[in-house]
């Protein structure tokens, strides 16, 4: 059975790039499946640290939009909308160049709270980085918790 309330669409996902972080590090929607989706972002001069390796901070925006979306996608959008609650990441290996690419899959799909486990891999499919994100599912209408 599906995770997806409304299924991915890769290329309205990439379509809503324009003006965000996303065109700025080429973050792009990639793949999905039943219960998964994945997405790609460049290592290069615009995500690198002041040592030329992939930044961290970089990352995590890579988990946080994935992640973000896929509960989008879990949700009914006429009701709800989502917001970050907490991610954390664990940065296991560096990456200079390239593409690394991230697959969010849920841990916790809830009433009120989604929990994805987020894992960043480089060309070679090497894990490098892993992320667990929290987001709040939030009645429209109503403000999001304070963060």
């Amino acid at each position: 059975m599906s995770l997806w309330s409304t299924p991915p669409d890769l290329a309205q996902l990439n379509a809503l790039r324009p003006n965000t972080i996303c065109e700025v590090l080429d973050i792009t929607f990639d793949a999905f499946d039943e219960q998964s989706i994945t997405a790609s972002m460049v290592v290069d001069h615009r995500t690198h640290q002041p040592f030329g390796l992939l930044h961290g901070g970089a990352s995590v925006v890579l988990a946080e939009t994935l992640g973000s979306m896929a509960s989008y996608l879990c949700i009914d959008q006429q009701k709800f909308y989502c917001v970050g609650l907490e991610v954390n990441a664990n940065h296991l290996r560096g990456v200079r160049s390239g593409r690394v690419s991230a697959v969010a899959r849920p841990v916790h799909i809830g009433r009120t709270t989604h929990v994805w486990d987020i894992r960043l891999t480089d060309a070679e499919g090497k894990l490098n980085c892993i992320s667990r994100l929290t987001m709040a599912v939030v009645p429209l209408g109503e403000t999001p918790p304070v963060r």
